[in-house]
């Protein structure tokens, strides 16, 4: 068994897909529009879906926001340097909204961007050594 993707529920599809693609990176993999159910999917990742997990956007042609609830935490998201991808994350005009540092209690090195639906990314520094103090 293996993770094959997580889905999120986005209100402007447009947004999304350009967060996504444009600010951190991903790949559009596939998208197909589901006339009769009123919906789209698009898939996006950093690999393809056979070998990666990839993220599913599901696009309600009806809804244009989603309560997020309070059970939802985040997605988490490897980076070599979560400070250098935060300025790069904010040059691209995303919302960084935990600047890069340790987290609380610990030394791994941590960033939270939120995407154009209010959702959370977690960056998580891969490499220790880029900016250990």
């Amino acid at each position: 068994m293996r993770m094959l993707h997580t889905m999120l529920r986005v209100g402007n599809l447009e947004q999304s897909l350009k967060f996504y693609t444009e600010v951190l990176g991903m790949k559009l993999l596939r998208q197909r529009d589901y006339e009769e159910g009123r919906f789209t999917l698009a898939f996006v990742g950093y690999g393809d879906e056979e070998n990666n997990t990839v993220l599913e956007l599901t696009h309600n042609w009806d809804t244009s926001s989603y309560d997020l609830g309070n059970g939802y935490g985040h997605i988490a998201i490897g980076v070599e340097d979560a400070y250098k991808a935060c300025e790069e994350i904010k040059a691209r005009g995303g919302k960084v909204v935990r600047e890069a540092g340790p987290m609380k209690g610990g030394v791994t090195v941590i960033a939270f961007v939120e995407d154009p639906d209010g959702y959370k990314v977690e960056l998580i520094q891969q490499d220790q050594n880029a900016r250990n103090n």
